[in-house]
């Protein structure tokens, strides 16, 4: 197997250079259109690096869930979760982060690259409130820069084609790869059964 080993060979392979659209779509502080990108996206990856090595997390809720605090902040709710909290870990060891945005319907997908820390105060936490239950933390990011990302994964995926979405009855469960994986001590088809209702209790 042949390996790249050098950022002159990476170049020479990955010509001609950038165009002009490719670079000048980079900004350092939010503009208006993105903005409403940020504001229209229910559904974020959240990017972090720690002592133990990287880690991408899903995170979602109803759109505009990522708050533009100011031209060069945003704030994430840490919703409820499983508790593992590897990205907070994370943050604390290395403040640096990345949010990529989905937006679906739309081949445009929208990343936002910063330093973050954790905030508890008490009333920024009660502003994110749902159903009056705040998120135990808030992930405020510093913007180092903002850019959009061309439409080919999305359009190569056709991840928003209705005909290409897959059959879950074709998928391994989590109760399934539980139970595989814990020789039976954990998971199980009980773990499936009542999965819908302990999201529905524990959602915010």
């Amino acid at each position: 197997m042949t390996y790249l080993t050098s950022l002159a060979q990476l170049e020479a392979l990955y010509l001609p250079a950038p165009g002009p659209a490719s670079m000048v779509k980079v900004a350092h502080t939010m503009t208006p259109h993105y903005r409403r990108l940020v504001e229209a996206s229910p559904f974020a990856a959240l990017a972090t690096i720690g002592p133990e090595g990287i880690d991408c997390s899903p995170r979602g809720d109803q759109p505009g869930f990522v708050r533009v605090h100011d031209d060069t902040t945003l704030m994430m709710p840490d919703r409820r979760g499983n508790n593992r909290i590897d990205s907070l870990r994370n943050i604390l060891a290395d403040p640096r982060c990345a949010f990529l945005f989905l937006l679906p319907g739309s081949g445009t997908t929208f990343r936002a690259n910063g330093r973050a820390r954790i905030s508890v105060d008490a009333a920024l936490l009660e502003s994110f409130a749902v159903d009056g239950k705040a998120p135990r933390s808030v992930i405020v990011m510093e913007i180092d820069e903002l850019y959009f990302q061309c439409a080919r994964a999305i359009v190569r995926s056709e991840l928003w084609n209705p005909a290409r979405h897959i059959d879950p009855a074709t998928l391994p469960t989590p109760g399934e790869i539980l139970a595989a994986m814990t020789h039976d001590q954990v998971g199980g088809r009980s773990y499936d059964e009542a999965w819908p209702e302990r999201a529905r209790q524990t959602m915010w």
